[in-house]
């Protein structure tokens, strides 16, 4: 157990919490509501906002930007360019979550179309979606993984050198990827694989701690390990994905740096 991960992971939480950024979600119709409450429980403030109209405004007053391709039209596409490339252009951290990359060729057109419009600080996805976002090569079911976060270790290594930002593979175990820096998280329970939109979730709670710290390979760490330790707390109220989903916004909300030094299982 590395102490480093455990201090890092209780600092950027205090700052989060004191400084109760601004995040601005491009996200899906699926889990806006979800998203907004678990950046709110975890001390966050969350604007959910897609209009073309006004992304570049939004993306100038908020901390982080985070795009997510769960629904896509071509408007939302655009919006999408628009805010990436902003984003880029005044230094805000910006991630992307590519949802269900490879499962059809909007979806695929749509990460290229981003990432030339401006390069993420952050990439978080589950393994399929990984490969696929580098090369095409995972085998994606809808947006759930078929691939093992550890048979993307080589991809993810590989997608953060072309894009210069992080990488990070969720999975049984939570890999993290910075050129040559790698952390590993091994939080978390089977059961937030039952309730949607968690996935999504971790990505909006990659946007709240890049909002904090500047070292984006450090917030992209503290939040994976803040979201496998409510995971587990949220387990310990409960063994059905309906309950579990409430217990977890709870637990966000109720983390404390003890909780963290107790549970937190990474490197």
């Amino acid at each position: 157990m590395s102490q480093s991960i455990i201090q890092n992971t209780i600092d950027d939480l205090d700052a989060l919490r004191s400084k109760s950024p601004l995040v601005h979600n491009i996200t899906n119709y699926v889990v806006m509501n979800n998203t907004a409450n678990a950046l709110l429980a975890i001390g966050a403030s969350p604007i959910m906002a897609h209009s073309i109209e006004e992304v570049e405004e939004m993306v100038t007053i908020c901390s982080a930007t985070v795009i997510n391709i769960g629904t896509l039209s071509e408007p939302w596409i655009q919006s999408m360019e628009k805010a990436a490339t902003k984003a880029v252009s005044i230094g805000k951290p910006l991630i992307l979550d590519p949802v269900g990359a490879g499962a059809s060729n909007l979806r695929n057109m749509a990460i290229r179309r981003i990432l030339g419009a401006g390069s993420p600080t952050i990439i978080r996805g589950n393994a399929s979606e990984i490969l696929s976002t580098l090369n095409s090569s995972g085998k994606t079911k809808g947006v759930d993984a078929t691939d093992s976060s550890d048979s993307a270790v080589d991809s993810g290594k590989s997608l953060s050198k072309v894009t210069g930002g992080v990488v990070v593979i969720s999975g049984a175990t939570d890999y993290i990827l910075s050129g040559t820096d790698k952390a590993q998280v091994r939080n978390g329970d089977p059961l937030m694989t039952k309730v949607t939109g968690l996935g999504c979730t971790a990505s909006a709670i990659c946007g709240a701690f890049a909002a904090v710290q500047a070292n984006q390979f450090r917030a992209a760490t503290s939040a994976m390990a803040v979201m496998g330790i409510a995971g587990e707390m949220a387990k310990t109220k409960t063994s059905s994905p309906g309950s579990f989903q409430v217990a977890f916004i709870d637990a966000l909300y109720e983390i404390s740096a003890d909780t963290i030094k107790q549970r937190l299982n990474g490197e």
